[in-house]
């Protein structure tokens, strides 16, 4: 595994064959955000989209605590400054923080979350940004912002409500508390719970899944679930949804995938 030069001390980026690997580096913050962390983040997921050649990203994090979310003392206190890359990104990038934290312009390529321990306010909000999410056993969730007098400004009051039912959303926003790993699988928050210390791996399983089936039906089917929302019509989305798969089906991987299941062997696709 091969760590890249967009890398930074709070986020590191690795590439291991066609899978990105993002993982949070401040444990000694409990992985709060800072503008180092944000910045390769941002920085990440850019790549993400421009680079045919990685098929998927996982998120996971170093340290006992996944994230803790906005670091409330260093916001306190004024003392927290942004790194000079950062700010001179955000002249230009104004959302850059909102890119990082996958609220706005999220990458068309499928996103793994892996959580050990603490997920709370951003941590479970950058959640609702990813697509298959594994959480350990001991993993709490929560968006806890309302108990310390703030709003959450990541996307959780439009987007938990169209993830999971309705008054499950109302309750993790209007309580603030914390929510077992068994809970947020109950809720349909996580797709499933694995011992501590395994989510990683676990996620690598599901990144070998996804790079094992053709780059352009899987970018087409994200495309999807990232543009075709529930406020379309279903004959609106429909019609948006064909024009994302029949490029698909008149695609070299189309023919070679057909042909594959017909020789009975596994398919080599290009992404042609």
């Amino acid at each position: 595994m091969a760590e890249l030069d967009i890398s930074t001390k709070n986020c590191i980026v690795e590439q291991e064959g066609s899978v990105l690997i993002v993982t949070l580096n401040r444990p000694e913050a409990k992985n709060a955000f800072s503008p180092e962390m944000l910045l390769g983040m941002y920085k990440a997921w850019r790549l993400l989209e421009e680079d045919d050649s990685l098929m998927c990203a996982i998120l996971t994090a170093n340290g006992d605590t996944f994230c803790a979310g906005m670091d409330l003392k260093a916001g306190a206190d004024g003392e927290h400054r942004s790194t000079e890359e950062f700010m001179e990104l955000m002249g230009t990038v104004p959302n850059i923080h909102w890119q990082a934290l996958l609220r706005d312009n999220r990458p068309n390529k499928p996103l793994i979350l892996a959580v050990e321990g603490y997920a709370l306010a951003g941590g479970t909000e950058i959640l609702q940004g990813t697509d298959i999410r594994i959480g350990a056993e001991n993993s709490i969730f929560g968006v806890t912002e309302v108990a310390r007098g703030l709003y959450p400004m990541s996307g959780s009051t439009v987007r938990l409500r169209r993830q999971i039912p309705y008054c499950l959303a109302a309750e993790i926003l209007l309580c603030g508390e914390h929510i077992t790993a068994q809970q947020a699988l109950d809720f349909g928050l996580i797709n499933k719970v694995v011992p501590a210390g395994k989510t990683l791996a676990v996620a690598k399983e599901y990144a070998a899944k996804i790079c094992a089936n053709g780059p352009l039906a899987v970018r087409a089917v994200t495309r999807s679930l990232r543009e075709h929302q529930e406020c379309m019509s279903e004959e609106d989305a429909m019609l948006a949804s064909d024009e994302l798969a029949n490029p698909v089906f008149a695609s070299a991987d189309a023919r070679e995938g057909m042909k594959a299941f017909k020789e009975k062997r596994k398919a080599n696709f290009t992404g042609e």
